[in-house]
């Protein structure tokens, strides 16, 4: 994999832990998460149960979680760093055909997933996303993992009516995966005032983070599967 995209001068840069029990794979992550691009690899596991040590040793921005490993599993390890007073947010690295596995992975308080073999901008976008406002689900596996989630999570009963029509916008661009940022930049209006409306969003529906708020979407027909965009 190839990074393309610049990076921002003025953008600060990113502490990365990588988490993968195959060297080949964290060799592979390395090259794409280069200094030059605005990233740090701070630190390498190979196995979930060194993550702990790790982050109080290298106090990473993000987590880059494998989800199959020998000894300490990703879903164990991501329940492990959500349970931190100030946990960095976790991005679950999978293949296609871990379904189940990364459905277990947002229940456990994953921020995202993204393929392992998805082209490096995708994954330097996923990456600063998650960073900087915390979700990303890949859309070429979104719908199947969602399948999965539902079946094993019990859904509140609760409804977008409570939601004021700028509110709504604002979960629509959210599950389209856009930052708030980006957000703002979308509907003409302050940073500050996208994270109020997204604070109340979670209040309204009771969500506990930006990864349910995409699932809620999709449940919700508020946008449809594939529907991510820049």
């Amino acid at each position: 994999m190839t990074a393309t995209r610049p990076t921002d001068a003025g953008a600060p840069r990113v502490r990365v832990l990588l988490v993968d029990d195959q060297e080949l794979v964290r060799t592979g992550l390395r090259r794409v998460l280069r200094p030059r691009d605005g990233f740090d690899i701070v630190g390498e596991c190979g196995d979930g149960g060194e993550v702990l040590p790790a982050i109080a040793v290298h106090t990473p921005d993000i987590v880059l979680m494998d989800l199959r490993m020998r000894h300490v599993d990703g879903i164990t390890a991501t329940s492990m760093v959500r349970g931190l007073s100030d946990p960095p947010p976790v991005l679950v690295l999978t293949t296609f055909d871990d379904d189940e596995l990364l459905s277990g992975a947002l229940r456990a308080g994953a921020a995202g997933f993204i393929l392992k073999d998805s082209p490096a901008e995708s994954l330097i976008w996923a990456v600063r996303a998650v960073v900087e406002d915390g979700a990303f689900l890949d859309p070429a596996v979104t719908e199947r993992v969602l399948t999965g989630f539902r079946r094993a999570t019990p859904e509140p009963v609760r409804s977008d009516s409570v939601l004021t029509d700028r509110e709504t916008d604002v979960l629509r661009l959210i599950a389209r995966g856009l930052t708030n940022t980006e957000i703002g930049a979308r509907l003409y209006i302050s940073e500050v005032t996208v994270k109020s409306h997204v604070n109340h969003i979670f209040t309204k529906l009771d969500l506990r983070d930006r990864a349910a708020a995409i699932v809620y979407a999709y449940d919700h027909a508020l946008v449809t599967p594939g529907a991510l965009d820049r």
